[in-house]
């Protein structure tokens, strides 16, 4: 039987007050048929699901019947008008609270000290609190009254009763009873007694709790902006706007009016406006909020780009293929929006409470009224009784600590570079034992530094980093940036490069003193008839280091993971910089410290030989040896996996573990994922046969997602989903939308140990 199609519709609610506003709201949108909706108070969010097609106007006119407002949103780039609003609302709910705290200090602080009550006191804390409980609370009051025409009963309306139960009291006791004479003096006392009802005031507490209330909303509507501010970050993280192609005229527009299939240019130093596919042009594109991968990535002709990416090289002429809402960014962005939106099982469970508190406890009230009457105690003490129980049963926190907490959390972990899909995952993380851990960007400090200097014979490494560092000072590379900044501060002032260039992706080139120097990658020199020695040149996607002429003996071999190479026309010296992403110590200890505290197991991706956790062994070697992390083997990276024998890979797998075991003590833990688009059967195959756990799914772009089938992923899950697998994948480019059933059944059927199917930036059913 096929399921009937069902659309998500977003809807943005004003007027909301507490969490009972948004269970009524929530109560009346579930009871149109098909439609299933969930309100959050803390986003002031309504997430509705509805029959295809279903207009959502019709959602918007049922929540105005509730009594409050609904918009649909706008495309998510347009500017938002509520940003304004929301800030004016913010300022006016901050005046109102400054306002308050003046005027009610006093007042609680005469009522509460009787050394501070003088003759005539009583009135002028009437003076005081008039404004607090009437202007300062207006708020309250105008909700509670909104929602009675409507007969309904909120928080607002325990709060109104009760602040001007207590206010109306203490003016009738001041008025018409014995609290106004002069020399009327307001005892404090620990105990409880009986006395006239007509004689006592409540002036301290009605504006007490209304200060309070006050300072609660303000302090909510300030979280719940700065933690919207990660939402509004991500997407600042897009171009703004973009230089369309239109019969091959460049013509820039803003982004929202570009459209799948068009052709744009992007210049060096410009955001990538929407996904897309090269179509023209080669360059070097940082990706680092995304990957957290310093080294840019070399993309040309038929390679794949994401939106919100910066071009660190030459000119791109790109083709869209997702713009808008459908972009990767705007699917994070979309992720955050949604995990800020959710609602973890004690939310649900505090807003079913609050649905029926509020009409509880007025019914408590009355009830408390009833029996200090019947029980023949004085009027006057059964309203104060009533009055004491609306006053203490405002539960605001009720409703706001979940939801205030759950979104200040996400938009923080947003900021710091995670991205959390719901409030469940943070339910169930209480039942993590392991935590899994990439190296790049994770553990590293996520900048580019230079950590070795290589120089020939005839040069030193002072004119060595001068030259290199001058022309680089002119590139926005992290490569460069890395290079020139050790220059700059080894060195001091830097020379001018005069004709610099940028080299397409692969390097620069420019005039320093005189001399022509060259500074790039090895293929660079290989394209300009220069052989770099084979003794130091390693291979890899960021082999960084290619040094011209005989290496001296000593001549250490650079670890890839980014560089430099540098030439002076007619020198022949051999000259090279290696830069890397170091290990951030201090990173690695709190996670290792966090572990020990909790008892939680930490795994370390690392990349064997081509790392540079092999030159912080004081950090990580007596962390392997107190047992408190392991070690595994991440990925295998070399230019062609497809063209190499089962030799090959068995021999390169060795080598990595025989490297660890050697560097650490011990081998590498079963855990392998080489590049998806350049895997084979061979590899697998190679992989399994020495005991490795092949993953079939994982991260990265497919440079050409047609191969990579639907029946291909259910093939490779059937034939490599063993017990000890550990799934981990971005599926970029793929309609996992019909895939992912299938895969979820093989995993249950073979009763995986762990698996963990990470669809972050694609929906799945």
């Amino acid at each position: 039987m096929t399921a009937a199609a069902v659309d998500d519709v977003e809807l943005t609610i004003t007027g909301m007050t507490c969490a009972s506003c948004a269970a009524r709201i929530e109560k009346r949108l579930n009871r149109l048929d098909g439609v299933a909706a969930t309100v959050n108070y803390a986003t002031d969010k309504a997430t509705v699901t509805v029959p295809s097609g279903y207009d959502p106007r019709a959602l918007v006119a049922e929540v105005e019947k509730a009594g409050y407002t609904a918009a649909l949103p706008r495309r998510r780039r347009e500017p938002a008008p509520a940003g304004p609003t929301g800030d004016a609302e913010l300022a006016g709910l901050r005046n109102r609270l400054v306002v308050a705290a003046g005027l009610a200090g006093p007042v609680i602080a005469m009522a509460m000290f009787p050394a501070l009550q003088f003759p005539c006191w009583q009135w002028v804390s009437l003076g005081l609190a008039a404004p607090v409980v009437t202007w300062c609370g207006a708020s309250f009051h105008a909700a509670a009254w909104t929602n009675l025409q409507r007969g309904a009963a909120t928080m607002d309306t325990l709060v109104s009763i009760g602040t001007l139960s207590a206010f109306l009291w203490s003016l009738y006791a001041l008025v018409w009873g014995t609290a106004g004479e002069p020399g009327r003096r307001h005892g404090f006392e620990l105990t409880v007694r009986q006395t006239a009802g007509a004689g006592n005031t409540y002036l301290e507490v009605a504006a007490g709790v209304t200060l309070f209330l006050l300072a609660g909303r303000y302090f909510e509507k300030r979280s719940k902006r700065r933690a919207g501010a990660a939402l509004s970050a991500l997407l600042q993280l897009g171009a703004r706007d973009v230089a369309a192609l239109r019969d091959g005229v460049e013509i820039r527009l803003p982004v929202e009016q570009l459209a799948v299939g068009d052709e744009f240019v992007v210049r060096p130093g410009e955001k990538i406006a929407a996904d897309g596919i090269v179509v023209g042009g080669s360059s070097a594109v940082d990706a680092s909020m995304l990957t957290g991968e310093p080294v840019p990535v070399e993309v040309g002709r038929g390679d794949a780009v994401t939106g919100g990416t910066v071009n660190a090289g030459g000119r791109l002429v790109v083709r869209a293929t997702r713009v808008g809402d459908g972009t990767r960014l705007a699917q994070m962005a979309k992720l955050v929006e949604a995990a800020q939106s959710g609602k973890a099982r004690v939310q649900r469970l505090a807003d079913r409470v609050a649905g029926v508190f509020v009409p509880l406890v007025l019914v408590i009230a009355i009830l408390t009224l009833a029996t200090w009457l019947v029980l023949g105690l004085p009027a006057t003490a059964a309203v104060t009784a009533a009055v004491a129980v609306l006053i203490i049963a405002c539960p605001c926190a009720l409703g706001l600590a979940t939801p205030t907490a759950l979104l200040v959390g996400t938009g923080r972990a947003a900021q710091l570079g995670v991205l959390i899909r719901g409030p469940e995952v943070l339910e169930s993380s209480r039942k993590v034992d392991t935590i899994v851990l990439d190296k790049t960007g994770t553990v590293t400090t996520g900048t580019m530094t230079l950590v070795d200097v290589v120089t020939g014979r005839g040069t030193g490494r002072e004119e060595l980093l001068r030259c290199a560092g001058a022309l680089e000072n002119a590139s926005e590379h992290p490569i460069a940036r890395a290079i020139a900044g050790a220059a700059a501060t080894e060195l001091g002032p830097l020379p001018v490069a005069a004709d610099f260039a940028s080299l397409q992706g692969s390097g620069v080139q420019g005039v320093v003193d005189g001399h022509t120097v060259l500074v790039g990658r090895a293929s660079m020199l290989a394209d300009r008839g220069q052989t770099p020695p084979p003794g130091l040149v390693t291979s890899g996607p960021t082999a960084p280091a290619a040094l011209l002429g005989p290496p001296p003996p000593n001549a250490r071999i650079p670890l890839p993971g980014g560089g430099a190479l540098m030439k002076i026309p007619g020198d022949g010296d051999l000259l090279a910089l290696t830069v890397d992403d170091g290990v951030n110590s201090e990173v690695v200890r709190a996670y290792t410290q966090f572990a020990k505290d909790t008892g939680v197991r930490l795994t370390f991706f690392v990349n064997g030989v081509y790392d540079s956790w092999t030159q912080n062994q004081d950090v990580l070697r007596p962390l392997v040896d107190s047992g408190q992390i392991q070690l595994g083997n991440h990925t295998w990276s070399h230019p062609d996996l497809t063209s190499l024998s089962k030799q090959d890979v068995a021999s390169q797998l060795r080598r990595n573990d025989e490297f660890l075991k050697k560097t650490y003590g011990i081998g590498a833990k079963p855990y392998w994922r080489p590049p998806y688009a350049k895997r084979n059967a061979t590899v697998d195959a190679v992989a399994a046969d020495l005991g490795y756990t092949v993953p079939v799914l994982w991260s990265g772009s497919l440079s050409d997602s047609t191969l990579i089938t639907e029946d291909y992923i259910v093939q490779m899950a059937e034939q490599y989903f063993t017990p000890q697998s550990i799934v981990i994948g971005h599926l970029n480019h793929l309609p996992v939308t019909h895939v992912y059933p299938q895969l979820v059944d093989i995993i249950r059927s073979r009763n995986l140990r762990s698996v963990t199917l990470n669809d972050v930036f694609e929906k799945t059913p």
